[in-house]
């Protein structure tokens, strides 16, 4: 697992109590450093893992102190090896919680998440570009160009975020990603409406034929997709490849659908509408699953207790949305 430095920064008058705390804790080492002004910057050095604990734990002890503040900082790489003899101020083991193994803290994965939660003029070009490129590969039959598609689709940081809103009971990142999800649907929707009437659309070429029905293998590929995704943001991996296996699950069948119901193939665009629902509901129900396996959960007792609520709420809205997305599916079947 990678390291972490967490700078601390506070009155210089507070420096020695923050050592005495660091003092108690399992880490690879921590030092500090004058600043000018009163101000004083404690380093610490640990691994990934840790961060959570100890940022909660020191949040506990010195939040109530004007002018602390902690910055977390990636570590390339760092020597010696945290299991030889460090030159670093070396601590004794502890009781300080160990994080859950091979993810990064709450707070290193709220940044990431909330990046992409974000509806820019960016976030706009770039599903409207995919969205035209998704077009032209299904129009041509023609898998790479639908792949090229998904490298530019920005669809997994809204539904990772609002997983994660579930999971942390966070209204106002829920709300925002919602927002930034829902506008990105219509403008690709739109998009796909318009080159729908201006092209000619064969509902039989197979890239679009695969797209307006639902299999049980479409909801295991987006249950897949979400957990992936997940997993790629709790690592700190980066998610590029895996943005783009959900963008597959989630950007053609919606540009299939605005197509189709464009060209006036109505019941086939409600079937690719059908499998784009199935596979939004799949890869957030997957999402918040994983959340909760992986131990993501508020830092005090009071949030705690909003979010088991929320997250037994989101499991069984997502469940109870995707049994009845299947029910439909299975009655349009025998229509």
């Amino acid at each position: 697992m990678a390291q972490r430095i967490v700078k601390i920064l506070l009155p210089e008058s507070h420096a020695s109590e923050v050592a005495e705390v660091l003092k108690g804790q399992e880490l690879v080492g921590y030092w500090q450093e004058e600043r000018d002004g009163g101000q004083s910057v404690v380093s610490v050095l640990t691994e990934s893992e840790q961060v959570e604990s100890l940022m909660d734990l020191l949040k506990r002890l010195f939040s109530h102190v004007e002018g602390f503040r902690m910055v977390v900082l990636p570590v390339e790489a760092s020597l010696p090896d945290a299991k030889e003899k460090d030159p670093l101020v070396l601590a004794p083991k502890s009781a300080l919680g160990r994080g859950s193994d091979q993810r990064i803290s709450r707070e290193e994965l709220y940044a990431d998440v909330v990046d992409g939660t974000r509806f820019s003029p960016v976030y706009m070009i770039m599903i409207s570009l995919s969205t035209v490129v998704a077009a032209i590969g299904l129009l041509r039959n023609n898998v790479a160009v639908v792949i090229g598609a998904m490298v530019i689709a920005p669809m997994l940081g809204p539904n990772v975020a609002l997983a994660l809103s579930s999971t942390l009971a966070d209204l106002k990142l829920g709300r925002e990603s919602m927002r930034t999800f829902s506008l990105g649907v219509l403008i690709s929707l739109c998009i796909g409406f318009l080159a729908g009437l201006v092209m000619d659309v064969d509902p039989s070429v197979p890239e679009i034929a695969t797209r307006t029905e639902i299999s049980m293998f479409d909801i295991v590929l987006a249950l897949a997709a979400g957990t992936a995704g997940v997993m790629a943001f709790t690592t700190g991996a980066s998610s590029a490849v895996i943005g783009v296996m959900v963008a597959v699950a989630l950007l053609p069948p919606l540009v299939v659908s605005g197509m189709l119901a464009g060209a006036g193939y109505w019941e086939l665009a409600l079937g690719a509408l059908l499998l784009f629902a199935c596979n939004v509901i799949s890869v957030n129900l997957a999402g918040v699953t994983t959340f909760i396996l992986r131990g993501i959960r508020p830092m005090t007792w009071w949030e705690e207790d909003r979010a088991v609520k929320a997250k037994r709420l989101a499991i069984v809205f997502w469940s109870l949305l995707l049994c009845a997305l299947i029910a439909v599916v299975l009655l349009r079947g025998r229509l």
